[in-house]
């Protein structure tokens, strides 16, 4: 079976990735000429762990290649995904052109029946507007217009793929639904779970999972707020939540908000899809204006750990990726914590493991540090805001040798309280009451 993929961002590189490794033929494309030939050298554009290995392994093996544009590779393939993006519009909306953009160069490479899948994440009724513009053109016995979202969490991604949760397949078109169950065959074997469904159900399934998720951390993130107020520890109230069954320990984890490609994206999006059809979704509307105020908070409490300083102070920022594990700063929580300071004229030293490069094409004039330590050194506030592994295991004592006060304001949790106290540090977390 030969399949190609367009796009070659973190879905669309993954998933061609990992479809190669099933031993598939594989072809991902891009419009990018400068990232293409970074591919065909083996040099990967993002960090994702695992990812180099996998694309080594099956370049070698003749089994994944890289194209520009592809028009060849897309006429001969059985399948082809869309792995393009779909970034929010200024009303939240999702962004279309790049997907219309790809359905375009497909309806012109189409000859034999293909199946034409969309891995982006797409608003409700997307798949339809695909299929009724390729029937302008071309016969309904020669497509078929799927919908197979991905969930893939970024700094995992290929394991996820790997190993997923579930896969869902949405096809209203018999052959075409045959089609991607024998591309999944391998998953199948390995009891994967898939769940069969029409399209329009699999395109919701990804913004309402996205959802929820949001819904979770906003609603831990309140409830944090209101531990501090009241004295009580939000990381007991989490584990006592989570021991329910019901509500399980995922995504109860307290911090400066949800950012990254997804979640804020996936939540204006369904939003905006929602008003679309006449709906108005109130829990995921407080979600977002939750989110939103959370950074506010975090900023907050960061001035008011520098008694009194502010525009003197300066602040150590560790962590600039929306999380841990991955270069992304899109949205990234610590990025606006930092604009946010910055604009109080407030001084930000930053570090973080993988995100520097890219955090500084946001804000240029971030002063970045090669170390955490060379971070803390002469700052008077170190903050935690993303939880990179290293963060967790500092050396307190050289950091506080560094500091010119020593004030954390760890924002992930990361650090034992107790003992980061006994050191001799001013210690602030997120839903709990500290005392010095």
């Amino acid at each position: 079976m030969k399949v190609v993929v367009v796009g070659t961002g973190y879905v669309g590189l993954v998933t061609g990735a990992c479809l190669s490794d099933f031993g598939l033929n594989v072809t991902c494309v891009d419009i990018d000429a400068e990232k293409i030939e970074l591919l065909k050298r083996g040099e990967i554009p993002i960090y994702e762990p695992g990812l180099k290995e996998i694309v080594e392994k099956n370049q070698k093996a003749g089994r994944l290649f890289f194209e520009v544009k592809g028009e060849k590779a897309i006429s001969e393939a059985d399948v082809v995904f869309l792995a393009v993006g779909t970034p929010p519009k200024d009303d939240g909306s999702a962004e279309m052109k790049y997907v219309f953009s790809a359905v375009e160069t497909f309806s012109k490479c189409h000859k034999s029946y293909q199946v034409l899948v969309t891995k982006s994440t797409v608003p409700v009724g997307t798949g339809k507007k695909i299929e009724d513009y390729l029937l302008q053109k071309h016969s309904k016995e020669t497509f078929a217009v799927a919908s197979n979202p991905e969930f893939l969490r970024e700094g995992c991604a290929v394991a996820d793929f790997m190993n997923p949760d579930r896969i869902v397949i949405g096809c209203d078109d018999p052959k075409g639904l045959k089609v991607l169950l024998d591309l999944y065959e391998p998953m199948r074997k390995a009891n994967a779970p898939i769940l069969v469904t029409d399209r329009t159900s699999a395109e919701l399934i990804k913004y309402a999972s996205n959802a929820f998720l949001s819904v979770k951390i906003s609603f831990i993130n309140e409830m944090a707020r209101l531990a501090e107020n009241c004295g009580a520890d939000i990381s007991k109230i989490a584990k006592g939540m989570g021991m329910d069954k019901r509500i399980g320990h995922a995504f109860l984890l307290p911090g400066p908000g949800y950012g990254g490609s997804c979640f804020p994206k996936d939540t204006k999006a369904i939003l905006s899809t929602a008003k679309e059809y006449g709906c108005r979704l109130k829990i995921i509307e407080s979600a977002v204006i939750a989110n939103e105020e959370q950074v506010d908070f975090s900023v907050e409490k960061i001035l008011k750990n520098t008694e009194g300083k502010n525009e003197e102070a300066t602040i150590a920022l560790l962590g600039l990726a929306f999380k841990g594990g991955t270069d992304d700063v899109r949205e990234s929580p610590s990025l606006k914590i930092a604009q946010k300071l910055l604009d109080k004229g407030v001084k930000i030293k930053a570090y973080d493991p993988e995100a520097s490069a890219n955090a500084v094409k946001e804000i240029e004039t971030l002063q970045i540090c090669n170390s955490a330590k060379e971070c803390a050194e002469g700052s008077d506030v170190l903050v935690i805001a993303t939880e990179w592994n290293e963060f967790k295991t500092l050396d307190l004592v050289e950091i506080k040798n560094v500091m010119k006060t020593p004030t954390i304001v760890d924002l992930r949790n990361l650090l034992d309280p107790n003992h980061t106290i006994e050191l001799g540090f001013k210690y602030d977390c997120i839903g709990r009451r500290m005392q010095f």
